[in-house]
């Protein structure tokens, strides 16, 4: 499903729940791996190459990688889909998250292509997933989970994919 901004910035409000940092309520181990699986399935199909795939990180609400590897992609730069334990959020970045200040920073110096960058998010839109750009997670949060993060300035990234 394509959402812009404002609906990804309600999904997560939405989702954020105190009493359930690392993974929600209805978290599912087996439902997870199995799309996770899926997922990875699919990018070495379209990308024709063997994907890394990290899954089941501890004391994270990040339940896994899946790295495309550079030598597969235009620019030569791997791409990164990170998956959060919330199920259905996923984030793909260049290199590593952080790396750059999104994916059109990432674009802009030469880093991604667009086609591959397509290709990534289409698999993931058609497996059900709700793509959240690396821009947004990497904004401000403000949320009622706030005291059990980490630093002085958290953001959506540390309540989704950080560690507890």
């Amino acid at each position: 499903m394509t959402e812009g901004g404002a609906d990804l910035l309600a999904l997560l409000r939405e989702l954020d729940d105190p009493q359930w940092l690392e993974w929600p309520a209805t978290y599912d181990r087996n439902a997870v791996a199995a799309r996770f699986g899926e997922l990875v399935a699919r990018l070495e199909s379209d990308f024709g190459v063997p994907c890394v795939a990290e899954q089941d990180t501890q004391d994270s609400s990040e339940y896994g990688r899946a790295t495309v590897p550079a030598e597969a992609t235009v620019c030569g730069t791997r791409i990164v889909v990170c998956v959060s334990k919330f199920g259905s959020l996923p984030l793909v970045c260049a290199e590593n998250p952080g790396a750059f200040l999104g994916t059109q920073d990432a674009q802009d110096e030469g880093e991604l292509d667009a086609a591959a960058l397509a290709s990534v998010e289409r698999a993931l839109v058609e497996l059900g997933f709700s793509v959240v750009p690396e821009e947004l997670v990497e904004s401000d949060y403000g949320g009622p989970s706030r005291a059990h993060l980490y630093g002085q300035r958290p953001t959506w990234w540390d309540r989704f994919f950080g560690t507890f």
